[in-house]
């Protein structure tokens, strides 16, 4: 998006690169925080070039004041800048040669352990914890925390993108990482500044009348909506150079058999085994 836009061309300009032609532009708010928003793409290339001193914190100072269920704060985070420990998650993680390459690697955990820590130590018993609803607390938690650290890094120039891979094998990177009882690893975040041939561009989504819904779930249009995405999407593929998929194809090839999953069928009894007891 070009700086000196103005704003009612720079709204166009992204909403086009979103979804196509729709919404209609110049009908909606818009902000530097919005334009920030719907600039985001993933990027899997990385500069060694390490941010300013104290942007990790900054980072993390937005992550803490992202909501939180009760104030529970049944999350932490993990920098990992240990060459070896980089290599295994890599590795985890199916060769994603990003996590090795980009400044900032980060391990977004579960972490309910402080709070039975807290419990122990005041001689309550906390009797949620073994509960399923605790662990996706814990789970939703460190996923708001990451989101606002990828916005904040976002305006400060820098790329991301999310690594679920490492949910693969969570009980290699809960062991790697020494972490107790009760914190399992969710995702990785990779954080720097992009290579130039890696900074893509807007994936397009799909369009708003798919995922969007008014009193009542409807799935009138979705199948004529589909099919007008999955064209975008396959020439987004091909511009990239990419195997030149359409939506409806990735969610196919992703779903439709279990080993696409790379041993996260078996993630229930690994969290289990990590002191989530998800009952």
């Amino acid at each position: 998006m070009n700086a000196i836009d103005p704003p009612a061309t720079a709204q166009a300009r992204a909403l086009a690169a979103r979804y196509g032609t729709e919404p209609k532009p110049g009908q909606l708010p818009w902000n530097d925080v919005i334009a920030s928003l719907m600039g985001h793409r993933s990027v899997r290339g990385y500069q060694t070039t390490p941010p300013p001193p104290g942007t990790l914190e900054i980072l993390i100072a937005a992550a803490q004041s992202a909501a939180t269920s009760s104030n529970l704060q049944t999350w932490s985070v993990m920098e990992v800048t240990d060459p070896e420990k980089l290599k295994v998650l890599a590795e985890v993680a199916n060769g994603q040669k990003h996590i090795i390459e980009c400044p900032i690697f980060l391990v977004f955990i579960a972490d309910l352990s402080r709070n039975e820590r807290l419990g122990k130590a005041e001689g309550a018993t906390l009797e949620v914890l073994p509960y399923l609803d605790a662990f996706l607390v814990a789970s939703i938690d460190a996923a708001m925390a990451a989101q606002n650290a990828v916005i904040a890094a976002e305006s400060l120039g820098l790329s991301t993108v999310y690594i679920g891979a490492l949910r693969n094998n969570v009980t290699r990177v809960a062991e790697l990482l020494e972490l107790p009882s009760g914190a399992g690893p969710v995702f990785g975040l990779c954080i720097g500044y992009a290579k130039p041939e890696s900074a893509g561009e807007v994936k397009p989504r799909l369009p708003q009348e798919v995922v969007l819904h008014h009193d009542r779930y409807s799935t009138a249009g979705e199948t004529e909506a589909r099919a007008t995405y999955d064209k975008r999407l396959e020439a987004f593929s091909r511009r990239h150079e990419m195997a030149a998929y359409t939506w409806t194809q990735r969610v196919i090839n992703r779903m439709a058999k279990l080993n696409a999953l790379t041993g996260r069928d078996r993630m229930k009894d690994a969290f289990k085994a990590l002191g989530f007891p998800l009952r």
